[in-house]
């Protein structure tokens, strides 16, 4: 009791030094509020990008029912993909780097703490500029989140702004990155090894290494569909000697990567609260490790096998079919280490405990339509269309975003020391997880049916059909 009354009056001597109010958050240095800070930024985005999404659902309530243009339909389901993508997911993330890794690895704060303060409030004015693209001529981008040419190179000024902001959110995830590892490599306390860390700190410091390498490969493409637009380059245009399809190499070598980097820490957060809720230490630690080291490495040799329909010689189809398909097997051993953790455990099934055995359920699912994704002929029948869709939803909503309810739930009366409402949990956990497949679910037949996500253009309705010979 002495101490904490020496820390409190300690601290009322010192007020000029700890800022209050607004101050307090915007100069910011101490992980804890910066955490803060990045996730109810990352709220917000979930907000915004989950408003999207109900106008894509509204206007795909019903046939031929029109709220809005093509367009503008094409527009949202952009900005839902960047936002949810680069405004929701990541920095949620980050924000559970900040508030957990100081304290798991015993340091006494993140190892650059104005530049932490610096990486999160480049976000706002990133997300600001994303969002205001709605409002300029020719309105927000429209050629998807993957921003692919030449359709990226024709875009009116709301796809420059889609540029700048990536650039700038790239920037913020560059500088995150250098800090965690940097806190986990040199500010471990005496005695913590590497192999004594917390899972999460270890997909921590693997998911940093992906990001410093892969955000700079779309920093490249974006400032070459740049220059392409405003400087006379070529670069993924035919006409003067380029090719849009090696757009689509460099984005999708930053874009495997990056949905490994989305989730990664999920696997640390679930590899934290399964053993807790089981009572057992986590079943195969060492090999948790090493699988999530191998997942990290394999993401970078698979990137074309989002581009079977372009194209490319069968050798190389082979090759990322093959190579694809090896990634089930470190995350194979990753499920089987969960599952062998619960076994035998005295388990309780408390709302993150929920959230996490939720999450290995629905992934696996995810995962396994993935696998058939990665089958070179049917990935060719199955390319854009809603298979694809719900392959991608199962792993990002249901895994990424089920494991951040599940470490909220988890950790979150440990940050603020407010117990949350357990029957509330429960309810948010059963209301997902049965929405969620009731919203997903269908699609991957609509996928086999072969039903492309996006409204046709004008035209396609006016073909005239040829006549039946029967």
């Amino acid at each position: 009791m002495t101490t904490s009354t020496h820390v409190h009056g300690h601290d009322h001597a010192h007020d000029d030094h700890h800022p209050h109010g607004l101050a307090r958050w915007i100069f910011a240095t101490n992980h804890k509020d910066i955490g803060t800070l990045y996730m109810w930024f990352s709220l917000i985005m979930l907000m915004v990008g989950g408003l999207l999404a109900m106008f894509i659902r509204a206007e795909l309530f019903q046939p031929g029912l029109q709220f809005f243009q093509p367009e503008l339909f094409n527009q949202f389901t952009t900005m839902h993909g960047l936002i949810m993508v680069f405004g929701a997911i990541m920095p949620a993330f980050v924000g559970f780097a900040n508030w957990m890794i100081p304290l798991q690895v015993g340091a006494a704060d993140m190892a650059f703490a104005r530049m932490n303060n610096f990486s999160f409030w480049l976000l706002p004015p990133a997300a600001l500029l994303l969002a205001c693209s709605f409002l300029v001529p020719g309105g927000a981008t429209a050629a998807g989140w993957t921003l692919y040419a030449p359709l990226s190179t024709q875009m009116g000024i709301g796809m420059d702004m889609g540029i700048f902001a990536m650039h700038i959110m790239g920037a913020s995830s560059i500088m995150g990155s250098i800090n965690i590892i940097v806190t986990i490599l040199n500010m471990r306390a005496p005695g913590m090894t590497l192999m004594k860390m917390p899972m999460f700190c270890w997909t921590w410091l693997i998911t940093a290494y992906l990001l410093i390498a892969v955000m700079p490969v779309l920093a490249g493409a974006i400032t070459m569909t740049l220059t392409d637009r405003h400087f006379g380059t070529s670069f993924f245009n035919a006409a003067g000697g380029g090719d849009p399809v090696m757009y689509q190499h460099i984005f999708w070598f930053f874009g495997h990567p990056e949905v490994y980097i989305m989730i990664l820490p999920a696997f640390g957060i679930v590899s934290q609260i399964i053993p807790a809720f089981a009572r057992k230490r986590l079943f195969g630690y060492e090999s948790m490790v090493y699988a999530t080291s191998s997942i990290a490495i394999l993401s970078f040799i698979v990137w074309a096998h989002h581009m079977f329909t372009t194209g490319m010689p069968v050798t190389a189809q082979l090759f990322f079919m093959y190579a694809t398909m090896l990634i089930a097997i470190p995350t194979g051993v990753k499920v089987f280490n969960w599952i062998a953790t619960m076994w035998q455990g005295s388990m309780t099934f408390e709302t993150p405990m929920l959230f996490a055995v939720g999450f290995i359920f629905v992934f696996t699912m995810g995962g396994f339509t993935g696998v058939i994704c990665a089958v070179t002929p049917i990935d060719i029948q199955l390319q854009d269309t809603y298979y694809v869709v719900a392959h991608f939803h199962y792993v990002l909503v249901a895994g990424s975003l089920f494991s951040l309810f599940a470490g909220f739930y988890y950790w979150s009366p440990k940050w603020t020391g407010h117990m949350y409402s357990e029957a509330r949990g429960k309810f948010h956990f059963w209301a997902s997880l049965i929405t969620f497949n009731i919203t997903f679910f269908p699609m991957h037949f609509l996928g086999l049916a072969g039903m492309p996500p996006v409204p046709s253009p004008a035209p396609f309705h006016t073909f005239e059909q040829p006549p039946r010979i029967d």
